[in-house]
């Protein structure tokens, strides 16, 4: 479905480039734990002030501006209270909590976007660390668990398309590769109760995941593999799944990546690859290329790409009968057939 470019009027322009201060207020008030604070109760300025460590300079503009955006509400009274969709998905305490990945955004991203100009002049990640490093990511439990229950809440929404617009009742088994802590399994075993699999991911995962799937009841339907797929064979199933993990290597890797899964699926065998894909004329789909631009900063040779690409790659590896499929606004998925 073509998207018509928004219009861009001088307002647009400085919206654009005023984006980073909206940004910034969600990601400290996330930081600050404002909205895990407020899911007890409503509480005044100088109350929430206290409880969240904040100087007196700039709380009320600070909390007056989370109610402009629409994150927190504030009643005649003057008491602040989360809004319904920040309390569900933004407080620490509850399973729906979706704020781990932007801890790290916070931590870690946001400084990074601050030298994209000089990624851009030199090809070169600025950060200490290349992002596809995850065995010294995965090395922190604090950074692992954060990590991992980002994940999570960012597969969920395209976990929960999979289950309805594949064609699981042609397969018996799968497997998710790069599993984390293993929503996408979860959802598509739930969904479909005659499915057997699990996930693949590094030995640091093994506990996460086990929590996460015994949690749901489905510890004797999907089981941990764990391996590094650089160095180990990958699983076997019905459906293989590359959720979100090409994007992170260079060429190169992404088409072994691909020749190892065709290896370890049967003959009849499916790939599944979801990503948030670049449109082929590479004009509107401004959610991909800036994906691909982090990957410039936080990545030796990561980038994202389109389908037609990932079609091209797909079939040199072997695969056949290739389609692209959305998943959700943001995301679709290839899927190829050995």
């Amino acid at each position: 479905m073509a998207i018509t470019p928004h219009k861009m009027t001088p307002d647009r322009i400085m919206e654009l480039g005023h984006g980073f201060r909206a940004s910034k207020a969600l990601l400290s008030a996330i930081e600050l734990g404002t909205f895990t604070e407020l899911a007890a109760g409503p509480l005044d300025l100088e109350a929430l002030r206290r409880r969240l460590g904040m100087h007196e300079r700039g709380a009320r503009d600070f909390l007056d501006a989370l109610v402009a955006l629409g994150m927190l509400v504030r009643d005649n009274d003057g008491r602040y209270a989360n809004a319904a969709e920040t309390d569900l998905y933004l407080d620490r305490n509850k399973p729906t909590y979706v704020g781990g990945l932007l801890e790290r955004f916070n931590a870690r991203d946001y400084a990074f976007w601050g030298s994209l100009t000089a990624a851009l002049r030199t090809g070169k990640p600025q950060c200490e660390q290349d992002a596809a490093s995850y065995e010294s990511l995965y090395a922190d439990r604090r950074s692992l668990e954060l990590f991992a229950s980002g994940m999570t809440a960012n597969t969920r929404p395209v976990a929960n398309a999979l289950a309805n617009s594949f064609p699981w009742a042609n397969a018996a088994t799968f497997i998710d590769i790069g599993t984390s802590q293993g929503c996408l399994p979860v959802q598509i075993a739930q969904s479909h109760p005659h499915l057997t699999g699990g996930g693949f991911d590094l030995p640091q995962l093994t506990p996460l995941f086990e929590s996460y799937v015994g949690k749901h009841g489905l510890s004797t339907r999907l089981r941990f593999y764990a391996g590094d797929f650089f160095k180990d064979p990958l699983p076997g199933a019905d459906v293989l799944v590359l959720g979100r993990v090409l994007h992170n290597w260079d060429l190169a890797t992404k088409k072994m990546l691909l020749t190892k899964v065709h290896d370890a699926l049967p003959p009849g065998g499916a790939l599944i690859v979801y990503e948030r894909l670049i449109d082929d004329a590479r004009r509107v789909h401004a959610a991909g290329l800036l994906s691909s631009l982090q990957m410039l900063l936080a990545s030796t040779g990561g980038f994202d790409f389109t389908g037609a690409d990932c079609t091209g790659w797909m079939r040199e590896a072997g695969f056949r009968d290739i389609r692209i499929e959305p998943l959700t606004t943001a995301q679709s998925m290839v899927v190829g057939v050995k």
